[in-house]
């Protein structure tokens, strides 16, 4: 195994926000991840950065997720079972399901980071959410002791699941590493094309995965900027979920207010539309910024700090709380 000593993150974190790790390591298997897990203390597991603000360097060992594989372990007449590394790339994932006509994640399509992640976040786009179609997650598991992890599965239920949060989240952030992710995929596709924009690019188009997934992809390249161009994270924060009776009364200051139903008597909230209402949409303060397509997107215009990025995020949250009352809370996981 090869150890590093004080590495940039730079390009390891979509936001190209420049810190170091005091060590660091990719590790390619189980056996390998386990071993550091063992040597090192509190290590910081690195998938693909695409959801990570680094504040300041990490002075303890960097541990980059680059497991590999994609296998075939179940099929029954109507489901595919795929056993996937988790540091295979979600997008090449969803296009490899795709090429073999596995359904259920192809509007997930272009979602930036590695299939590690996905179910931390519980990923979600275009009216699908991981969570509809993982069975299961392989994790390395550190027992009571604090000192040694052992192999442990969890069922979808176990997971925990909830909008953009999972139990690896907050209970076992810190004390869980995920190895592998188990997909149960549809034989026979059921789509989804409950939103009106991939409703209207597919009008014209026979109706299949492949047809979403291009339709996904075209809306998600022109509303968001490629990190890879204009350094990024995507959506930087949460849609807000507010009760049923604070947003009668938040319609009658503001009628145009977007909204859409969630469960239990609560409604949510479009973050981009509260956030551009506050006259941030464009906004440039310094190296960073709000990019002009999309209010949700937080963008490095040059060699910014993670301390400008977050100082725009905490201006953004102050805004939107004095100007509708309403808390976001970042989806960006902040370090």
């Amino acid at each position: 195994m090869s150890i590093e000593a004080f590495k940039s993150l730079k390009h390891l974190n979509t936001f190209a926000i420049d810190v170091t790790a005091r060590y660091f390591s990719s590790v390619p298997n189980v056996e390998t991840l386990q071993q550091l897990l063992q040597e090192y203390q509190n290590p910081f597991i690195l998938g693909g950065g695409s959801n990570i603000l680094f504040t300041r360097d990490v002075d303890r060992l960097v541990i980059h997720s680059a497991i590999m594989g994609i296998e075939k372990i179940e099929e029954t007449p109507e489901h595919i079972f795929l056993k996937i590394g988790a540091g295979e790339n979600w997008h090449q994932l969803v296009l490899y399901c795709i090429d073999h006509d596995y359904a259920g994640i192809e509007n997930l399509s272009l979602i930036p980071g590695t299939v590690g992640a996905a179910p931390i976040q519980n990923i979600g786009a275009y009216g699908v959410e991981l969570k509809e179609v993982l069975f299961g997650v392989d994790t390395l598991l550190k027992e009571p002791d604090k000192k040694h992890y052992f192999p442990q599965h969890f069922s979808n239920k176990q997971c925990q699941f909830n909008y953009r949060d999972s139990v690896f989240k907050h209970k076992l952030k810190n004390n869980c590493v995920i190895t592998h992710v188990i997909l149960r995929l549809n034989k026979k596709p059921i789509f989804n094309i409950k939103y009106e924009e991939i409703r209207d690019k597919l009008a014209n188009n026979e109706l299949s995965i492949k047809a979403i997934s291009d339709a996904v992809i075209e809306i998600r390249q022109k509303k968001l900027p490629n990190p890879n161009k204009i350094p990024n994270s995507g959506s930087f924060f949460k849609n807000p979920i507010i009760p049923e009776k604070v947003y009668n009364v938040l319609i009658k200051e503001f009628p145009t207010l977007p909204h859409f139903p969630a469960p239990d008597h609560h409604i949510k909230i479009p973050a981009a539309w509260l956030i551009e209402q506050c006259g941030f949409k464009g906004k440039r303060m310094g190296n960073v910024g709000v990019h002009v397509n999309h209010a949700l997107v937080l963008v490095n215009y040059g060699n910014a700090r993670g301390e400008e990025v977050l100082q725009l995020s905490q201006a953004i949250q102050s805004a939107v709380k004095k100007k509708f009352d309403i808390t976001l809370t970042p989806e960006v996981n902040i370090y």
